[in-house]
């Protein structure tokens, strides 16, 4: 796609979105969202997670229907104005965090059994998907899942779904096993297993 970025999305770009829309992807409403969290949920090998990670948990709609199937989920996001309608909808669920953190600059500290990429990986550069894969590669506990969803439509976001998604897997090799590539018209969902 021409007009392609070529780095990282800053963390101020969904913090507008943010403020100005309020629920900019229709998380909340959209039947296709809700559909494509059916499918997320349905993918995850296990009943349940001791410690789970959700990259770029937004306004928390999936953080909330994943927390059930956790001991303990850390959700992050980089927009703060997402993060507190997220801990406004799971207010009643104390064994989930809240955590302003770029990724993957900010990385969290400790391992998880999950890590939940959904709708992020797109949004990195070369450099930055690098640096994920690394943080990747000492986080996710042996056997652990890594479930990745993407939007696989034109955008203007530095990687496609699908490029950021090869790009991914390049950088993390033999650390992982796929599990499922399932792809549908409008996204594609990739779970993997750590070595």
């Amino acid at each position: 796609m021409s007009g392609r970025r070529e780095r990282s999305i800053a963390p101020d770009y969904f913090e507008r979105l943010y403020r100005e829309k309020g629920d900019p992807w229709g998380f909340e409403t959209s039947p296709y969202e809700a559909a494509k969290y059916d499918r997320t949920l349905a993918a995850l090998p296990r009943s349940s997670y001791a410690d789970a990670l959700e990259v770029g948990c937004a306004n928390g709609v999936l953080t909330a229907r994943l927390a059930p199937r956790c001991d303990r989920l850390l959700a992050v996001d980089v927009s703060p104005t997402a993060l507190a309608a997220a801990r406004t909808r799971c207010a009643d669920l104390p064994h989930v965090a809240f955590e302003l953190r770029p990724m993957p600059g900010e990385a969290p500290a400790g391992t998880f059994d999950l890590i939940l990429l959904s709708e992020v990986v797109y949004y990195l550069d070369g450099d930055d998907i690098a640096r994920l894969a690394a943080w990747l590669t000492g986080s996710a506990r042996p056997g652990g899942h890594l479930l990745l969803v993407h939007w696989t439509g034109e955008t203007d976001y530095p990687r496609s779904g699908d490029d950021a998604v090869r790009e991914l897997l390049g950088h993390l090799g033999d650390a992982v096993l796929v599990v499922q590539s399932d792809r549908r018209p409008e996204y594609r969902l990739d779970l993997w297993s750590r070595r």
